[in-house]
């Protein structure tokens, strides 16, 4: 289980980063600058599967058209192997596989918890896979 292992804070905040996470797959969260916006640091930086690099303005910019239109019915982003490690205290990382449409990713992402109280994710770099 993510963050086996952990005190009950710790595994709080691994659980936290994996629900985010998978929020921002969900196509309703991507096509809303608003709803992604909430899940972003203020310091949000990517490198993306692409190679290109982001920062939070340019995702938010380009996240809601990135996809292009979901046609009904379509398969939604399949996500393995997702586990969890807290790396330094208020620090989440997160490793999985993604695969849309036989387009495979090795992701790693870093959460940071915010002097608000609220997991955002900080840092994701996206590597194509075989």
């Amino acid at each position: 289980m993510a963050g086996e292992g952990y005190g009950m804070e710790d595994g709080d905040g691994v659980e936290r980063a994996i629900e985010g996470e998978l929020r921002l797959l969900d196509p309703r969260v991507r096509a809303s600058r608003h709803l992604a916006g909430e899940l972003l640091d203020p310091e949000f930086t990517e490198v993306g599967r692409s190679g290109r690099r982001w920062n939070r303005q340019a995702i938010l910019t380009e996240l809601p058209t990135m996809d292009g239109p979901v046609p009904a019915g379509a398969a939604p982003v399949r996500v393995t192997g997702m586990a969890g490690r807290l790396v330094a205290p208020g620090v989440v990382h997160l490793a999985y596989t993604t695969d849309r449409g036989g387009v495979r990713a090795l992701r790693s992402s870093l959460w940071r918890l915010n002097p608000d109280g609220v997991w955002r994710l900080y840092h994701h770099q996206g590597t194509p896979a075989a």
